[in-house]
């Protein structure tokens, strides 16, 4: 057993309290990692709010990267001292989303049960004699980590850990949800709702695949210089406006986008993306975490003519096979990471780095 730092959530609504908590060894096909880097992502923060509902107390955190401690008994693929990157979407590559070309949502993953816990249904964390649960798989809030074999990717051992734990989520949700969800074609013209870290991935991945427009939309114009510099050709702040955004998109474009994107995780926003698209064969994604318990009522018409609505999780990856290689293109500088972080803080100010994403700088 393992003694260290962690940050729990206690209950919601709450800050984030570093503790002392206990991890225990890796059991059968379990890994153990030592936790070098971890960013802050919104879905950490709709579980402190409800949005995303979850069992306390709980250790969040899902977009990291470190190095291996130990491996439990029958692993074969990983060894203590490889760097890895944690899977918050595993790939069992046996299910019916692994064995398919279409899928990636391997049904091992913990984001639609939300149980908390290992395949096994068991913690592997303690603190003060109580069970932490773990998030979806992964819980990076902590110095060391414990997750299956099967949420796991071993990396390139030269990457930077501070930079590639983005493609642990941010940036390969967003990145991929364009060149591979939605699959945008050179020439075409896209819309961004959002320009947090993965909307800006949202960008970079529409710039990658040729759009010649990039339409970003967001309600704080601070966000826009960096769109523009990751490949936004407009910006534009519906406050700005009288009459709904989508109307604004259509007289824009003439007639809508060709691909939309929703990297909120906001209803109305849902709407709005997928009436600005082309209303015959326009193409809506939805990125952002749909918050618990709300409903979409919107026009079927909107949907009769043509349009497809859909949606993603980590970019469509299927991220064991697929997180190895997008290390390897940032080694090979096919994109960048750098402009996604903001701010470097040591562990213990994970409070303020939270005001920091709640602020929206």
């Amino acid at each position: 057993v393992i003694k260290c730092k962690a940050a729990v959530l206690w209950e919601a609504n709450k800050p984030f309290s570093i503790e002392e908590v206990e991890v225990a060894p890796p059991k059968a096909h379990e890994i153990r990692i030592k936790i070098v880097a971890t960013g802050i992502c919104r879905s950490d923060d709709h579980v402190v709010t409800g949005a995303l509902v979850m069992p306390f107390p709980i250790i969040l955190g899902h977009e990291a990267a470190g190095v291996v401690e130990s491996v439990g008994e029958g692993v074969t693929s990983i060894k203590p001292g490889d760097k890895v990157i944690p899977l918050f979407v595993p790939q069992c590559g046996k299910c019916s989303s692994c064995l398919s070309a279409k899928g990636n949502l391997c049904s091992n993953s913990d984001i639609d049960s939300g149980a908390g816990l290992m395949p096994d249904g068991t913690t592997r964390f303690t603190c003060k004699g109580k069970a932490i649960h773990h998030f979806i798989g992964t819980s990076t809030f902590t110095e060391y980590t414990v997750v299956h074999e099967s949420a796991v990717a071993k990396i390139d051992s030269a990457a930077p850990l501070e930079k590639v734990c983005l493609i642990g989520c941010g940036f390969s949700t967003g990145y991929g949800a364009a060149v591979q969800t939605a699959k945008v074609e050179p020439g075409s013209t896209c819309a961004v709702f959002g320009l947090g870290g993965v909307g800006l991935s949202v960008v970079m991945g529409c710039k990658a695949a040729g759009a010649s427009r990039i339409i970003a939309v967001d309600i704080n114009k601070d966000k826009f210089a960096k769109a523009k510099e990751l490949g936004a050709t407009d910006c534009v702040n519906p406050k700005d406006f009288k009459k709904p955004i989508h109307e604004v998109l259509i007289e824009m474009t003439g007639h809508g986008v060709d691909y939309s994107f929703e990297v909120i995780g906001r209803t109305e926003t849902m709407t709005a993306a997928l009436a600005s698209c082309q209303y015959n064969y326009g193409v809506s994604v939805i990125v952002g975490v749909p918050p618990a318990a709300q409903k979409i009522t919107f026009d079927p018409m909107l949907l009769f003519t043509g349009r497809t609505w859909k949606g993603s999780v980590f970019g469509g990856w299927k991220s064991k096979d697929s997180v190895p290689k997008l290390v390897a293109d940032y080694m090979k500088k096919k994109f960048v990471l750098d402009p996604l972080i903001t701010h470097t803080l040591p562990f213990t100010k994970i409070n303020e780095g939270f005001d920091l994403l709640r602020t929206g700088k």
